[in-house]
């Protein structure tokens, strides 16, 4: 885990000292500044009966929207974010649609620099969901697939709050570091209940609870340090990437087991309206599974700027 996270880290920071070296700003004016992009990702693949070399048809799509409206006003910051990725996948003779994607986030944060330096005084919100209803698949007695309702909107939800530091060279590279961090896990009962006999209760919290939520509760607090950079910049001529990382310790318990969200968006644009598009994910939440969650989409994309 430990040497995971010095690899993480390590990434980030190559790449805000190549972001810092490669970025050429204008200075900042003061103002609202909004850009958004939608795009839509979309694979398919079909294969005959007399096909020998493996493979099930599938039709999938990906629909991602990301917003930026920041505000600057003398040595006042005011940026905000929201991300949202939604992707469902089609496999011939299965009976249900598969998530392959489900995210909504909002990111706020407000800074207040120190004199004429990088730094700033911050505070930031965020708060992180999915959008649709999540299900484990399995089979029942004569082989017919049956779902299982796991995770819904806000179940669970995230919310995190606090004071910090933030560093900023650009509305493209900044890094905000919060040692003194509230994080809410909100969930629904429906995923909780178990009544009140001490034997399933102690076995639901023995196991992990349900995303770190105990037994016939609907929400857990933790307070803890986050750390979240993002850069964003030109690799090459219409090739972009934007990182994106989340770190968050919990004090009050397993301090050493930190959570992480990375991601990485690679736009390479063919046109206007065209790019290719792939995107890295990568989290570790001890209270969700005791592993690494990967996502990788790569697909072309239909894009509209705003």
């Amino acid at each position: 885990m430990k040497k995971t996270l010095l690899a993480v880290v390590l990434l980030i920071s190559s790449t805000i000292v190549f972001a810092q070296e490669e970025t050429k700003e204008e200075p900042p004016k003061d103002g609202w500044t909004k850009t958004g992009n939608i795009g839509l990702l979309f694979n398919q693949s079909a294969f005959n009966a007399e096909w020998q070399g493996g493979g099930t048809s599938n039709i999938a799509g990906n629909l991602n929207i990301s917003y930026d409206f920041n505000y600057r006003k003398g040595d006042l910051t005011w940026d905000n974010k929201i991300l949202a990725d939604y992707g469902l996948t089609k496999l011939k003779d299965q009976e249900f649609l598969r998530k392959t994607n489900d995210r909504f986030e909002f990111n706020s944060l407000v800074g207040k620099q120190i004199k004429e330096s990088l730094w700033y005084y911050s505070f930031f919100l965020n708060f992180r969901t999915q959008l649709d209803q999540g299900y484990e698949f399995g089979e029942d007695a004569d082989g017919n697939e049956t779902r299982v309702s796991r995770t819904h909107f806000f179940s669970p939800a995230y919310i995190q709050i606090g004071p910090g530091m933030l560093w900023k060279k650009s509305d493209n590279l900044k890094v905000n570091i919060a040692p003194a961090t509230a994080r809410f896990i909100f969930v629904h009962d429906e995923f909780t209940a178990v009544g009140n006999d001490q034997v399933l209760i102690d076995a639901f919290n023995d196991a992990g609870g349900y995303f770190g939520v105990e037994a016939n509760e609907t929400s857990r607090f933790e307070f803890g340090a986050a750390l979240s950079g993002y850069a964003k910049f030109e690799i090459m001529k219409n090739v972009s990437i934007e990182n994106i990382l989340n770190l968050y310790s919990n004090y009050l318990e397993d301090p050493q087991n930190v959570d992480i969200d990375y991601t990485a968006n690679v736009v390479m644009t063919i046109n206007k309206y065209l790019s290719t598009n792939i995107t890295f994910q990568a989290i570790y939440d001890d209270n969700a599974i005791k592993g690494f969650q990967i996502r990788e989409v790569l697909g072309l994309g239909v894009n509209y700027g705003f």
